[in-house]
């Protein structure tokens, strides 16, 4: 296992190293918190099920400016919307 220790940026933003990154054929990844710590896994958009979607991605969506808590929340309400 290879370990490395990263600093995030004053916007809290980490970069994966390129050698991890290229690894794996994806650029969308699931964080999730744990009791111990912060957990990343690629995600490969071909293998998600009809039950998981990607609700935004900061590159593609919003000319990669990010969306407020407020937006996102408006987001997912629409989309709730749309599925009852």
């Amino acid at each position: 296992m290879e370990t490395h220790i990263i600093k995030s940026t004053p916007k809290g933003q980490v970069t994966l190293p390129k050698k991890w990154r290229a690894k794996f054929n994806t650029d969308l990844y699931v964080l999730q918190i744990t009791d111990s710590g912060i957990q990343i896994k690629p995600v490969d958009v071909s293998e998600l099920t009809a039950s998981e979607e990607v609700l935004f991605d900061a590159d593609k969506d919003n000319d990669g400016k990010g969306v407020t808590t407020d937006e996102m929340i408006t987001l997912l309400k629409k989309i709730q919307r749309e599925r009852n």
